[in-house]
C-alpha cells in the first residue's frame, strides 16, 4: 500500500494512511502528508468494473471538465497525478489506483432526515447536469452496457422465466404479471432516445444521497462524488433513481409493504432542488418525462430484483432467504404508489418551472 501512496505526487511526504468511508465496492484509504494535507486513494474493484481503463478515462474526462467550470477547487473532485505524470496508477499486479485531493470540512449523509437535505442533493445532481450540459456524452465509454436499457432488462427477465433454474417462478406469479403488464411502457424512454427526442447526456447513474458531499457547517451541497458509473445516459433516469431511493418511506428491503409509500413532500423537495439548478439546461421533453424517469427506474430495479430471485440470487448479495424477493416487492409497491400519485407528481414538477 505504501508503494502506491508514494507513487502519487502529493504536496509533501505522506506520513499516515488508514481505511476510510463505508463504500462496499472500491478499497478506499485516507492519506495524510506532513503538512497536514489530506488525500483519498482508491483501488478500483475489477470484479465490478471489468474495464478499469475505460472507467478511469471517463473519470479523468469529467473531472478535468468540471475543474475548469468551478472557481473554487473545493467544489469539484480533482485527481492527483502520479509522480510520472499519469492520471492514475497501474501497479505491478495490474491493479488500478487513483488519488483525489480530500475535500475538507465535508460530510456524507446516508439517509434523509430533513427534506432540506434531499433538496440539496437534488440541487447537486441538477448542478452536475448543468455543468456537463455541453460535454459530448458520446465521447465517454459505456462502461456497463445496457445499464438502463429497460427493454433489455425485460429480455433477461423473460429468459429467467423460461429457464426457471431453481424452480421459483411458481412463487412469484403475481410479481411476474405485474411487471409484464407494464412491458410496453418499459420501452418509452428508449424509444424517445432513439428518435432523439431525449438527448444523450453525461449521467452519474448512482444518484443516491450518499454520493453528495455536504458542507459540515452549512449542510449545503458541495459536489457530487463516486464517478465510477459516469457514462452516456438520460438525465431523467438520474433524476428518477434519486426519487426511487430517496422519496420512498421505507427501506429498499422492507418486508411490510404497508410501510412503502411515495413521499410527495420529499418528491417536491428533490424536484425543487434539481430544477432550480438545471431547468435551463433541460429540454421540454426531458422536463415532461421526469416522472417517467422515476417510475422507470423503480420498475427497472424491481425487474432486476425479480430476475435475480428467479435465477437463484446470482447477482445481488443477499442476507436472508427471499431477500431479493422482498426488494422486488418494495419496488413494485413503489411503482403502484407513483401510478396512484401520477397527476400530483406532474403538478409538483410544473410548479417548479
Amino acid at each position: 500500500m505504501l508503494q502506491q501512496v508514494y507513487s502519487f505526487k502529493t504536496d509533501s511526504t505522506p506520513i499516515f494512511h488508514t481505511h476510510y468511508g463505508g463504500g462496499h465496492i472500491n478499497d478506499t484509504y485516507m492519506v495524510l502528508d506532513d503538512t497536514g494535507r489530506l488525500y483519498i486513494i482508491q483501488k478500483v474493484n475489477q470484479n465490478v468494473f471489468k474495464d478499469p481503463k475505460a472507467v478511469m478515462e471517463n473519470v479523468k474526462a469529467v473531472t478535468t471538465y468540471l475543474k475548469n467550470k468551478v472557481k473554487n477547487l473545493r467544489d469539484a473532485l480533482c485527481l492527483v497525478p502520479t509522480t510520472s505524470g499519469e492520471d492514475w496508477l497501474v501497479d505491478e499486479a495490474g491493479e488500478y489506483w487513483r488519488m483525489y485531493y480530500f475535500i475538507t470540512d465535508s460530510i456524507v449523509l446516508h439517509q434523509v432526515n430533513d427534506p432540506k437535505d434531499f433538496r440539496e442533493s437534488g440541487y447537486a445532481f441538477g448542478h452536475f447536469q448543468k455543468q456537463l450540459a455541453d460535454f459530448p456524452a458520446n465521447c465517454l465509454h459505456e462502461t456497463i452496457p445496457n445499464f438502463h436499457n429497460t427493454p433489455d432488462r425485460y429480455r433477461l427477465l423473460r429468459d429467467a422465466i423460461a429457464n426457471d433454474p431453481v424452480n421459483r417462478t411458481k412463487n412469484v406469479s403475481k410479481e411476474i404479471d405485474f411487471v409484464l403488464a407494464r412491458e410496453e411502457y418499459a420501452g418509452t424512454l428508449m424509444k424517445l432516445l432513439a428518435t432523439n427526442d431525449l438527448p444523450l447526456r453525461v449521467t452519474h447513474n448512482d444518484t443516491k444521497l450518499n454520493n453528495v458531499l455536504f458542507d459540515r457547517d452549512t449542510c449545503k451541497a458541495i459536489c457530487v462524488i463516486d464517478l465510477d458509473t459516469v457514462m452516456p445516459g438520460l438525465s431523467v433516469n438520474d433524476f428518477g433513481d434519486s426519487i426511487r431511493f430517496g422519496a420512498s418511506t421505507a427501506a429498499e428491503d422492507e418486508t411490510n409493504l404497508s410501510n412503502v409509500n411515495l413521499s410527495l413532500k420529499l418528491f417536491d423537495a428533490y424536484t425543487a432542488g434539481f430544477l432550480s439548478a438545471c431547468r435551463e439546461s433541460l429540454t421540454e421533453c426531458e422536463v415532461m418525462h421526469l416522472r417517467d424517469g422515476a417510475k422507470m427506474m423503480t420498475l427497472e430495479c424491481g425487474t432486476r430484483f425479480l430476475t435475480d430471485y428467479i435465477n437463484g440470487d446470482k447477482y445481488f448479495s443477499i442476507k436472508r432467504e427471499d431477500h431479493n424477493l422482498d426488494r422486488c416487492r418494495t419496488q413494485l409497491k413503489l411503482v403502484s404508489e407513483m401510478e396512484r400519485h401520477w397527476d400530483e407528481m406532474q403538478k409538483i414538477i410544473q410548479m417548479q418551472l
